[in-house]
């Protein structure tokens, strides 16, 4: 028969059990994402529902902002400023524009403070941190549907049949939620050691609201500053939703393919430096 201390050190050998983390590379980072999909569904559905919980609007809410931005603009830059709006009529311009912006203004608001606003998960419980920026960008395509079906009504109202290019709308609302992910992965990854940055994404989301082409025609632009505009991801959005609803010309190659590389540095910068820092998430928050 063994002495105790010989089947001890067996019984330690035989259920040894070692937790290590998956890995770094991005292959296991989507793994370990699909299989945390659950989660990531649940959290969708739990923003959506609290948004609107005790709302007397509701889900209106998703209409009015872009509707009423929309009328104001109208009657500043339309009738006073007289913008010109390439021959549509400027409240539709104007709207083809807002509805994407909303959406991206939304999901980047939430995406850069769901670190911070979920704290009390990230010091309980492991699940992979990525969940939570991806879940307040993707809900925002709740607001974003409803919000596109209302400029739907509009294009009928104004009797504007959208051309082919409606086919690949889906392309340009993926530009504006990959560009509100990168973005909020640099911003709610900074916003753990700097609460500043709460603060600032307002400001910052102001001010490229009049950096990108929504209450005016990108036509306007100086030439020697397009090379400049066009780093701006956004401003290809919009000029893809102007082309695919209103049957505008088609946006340029060369300014679409440096936006979509834009989008692509933001993303990949943004995962790359959100793995770097979230293991100090739970230590600084």
């Amino acid at each position: 028969m063994n002495p105790p201390d010989a089947r001890d050190a067996q019984f330690d050998r035989a259920h040894l059990t070692e937790i290590s983390a998956s890995g770094n590379s991005l292959r296991a980072e989507l793994r370990e994402l699909w299989a945390y999909r659950d989660l990531l569904v649940l959290l969708i559905q739990r923003d959506v529902s609290i948004r609107y919980k005790q709302s007397a609007v509701g889900i209106g809410w998703a209409v009015l902002q872009p509707l009423l931005t929309t009328l104001i603009f109208t009657v500043v830059f339309g009738k006073f400023a007289k913008l010109p709006s390439e021959g549509y009529p400027y409240a539709l311009y104007t709207m083809c524009a807002m509805v994407p912006w909303t959406f991206f203004t939304r999901a980047l608001g939430g995406a850069s403070t769901s670190i911070v606003t979920s704290s009390s998960m990230i010091t309980k419980v492991y699940f992979p941190r990525l969940v939570l920026p991806i879940s307040k960008t993707v809900s925002g395509l709740v607001d974003f549907a409803v919000a596109f079906g209302m400029l739907i009504l509009l294009l009928l109202a104004y009797r504007v049949t959208p051309s082919l290019g409606l086919l690949l709308l889906p392309l340009f609302v993926l530009l504006a939620l990959a560009t509100a992910l990168g973005i909020g992965l640099w911003l709610t990854a900074l916003n753990v050691k700097y609460r500043d940055i709460g603060l600032l994404v307002p400001f910052l989301t102001q001010i490229w609201m009049y950096a990108s082409p929504i209450a005016y025609s990108s036509q306007i632009v100086p030439a020697k500053w397009l090379w400049l505009y066009n780093l701006n991801p956004i401003a290809g959005v919009v000029e893809g939703f102007r082309w695919a609803l209103l049957g505008k010309a088609a946006p340029a190659l060369g300014p679409m393919a440096l936006s979509c590389t834009m989008v692509v540095l933001l993303l990949v910068s943004g995962f790359w430096y959100f793995r770097r820092t979230e293991r100090e998430f739970a230590d600084n928050i």
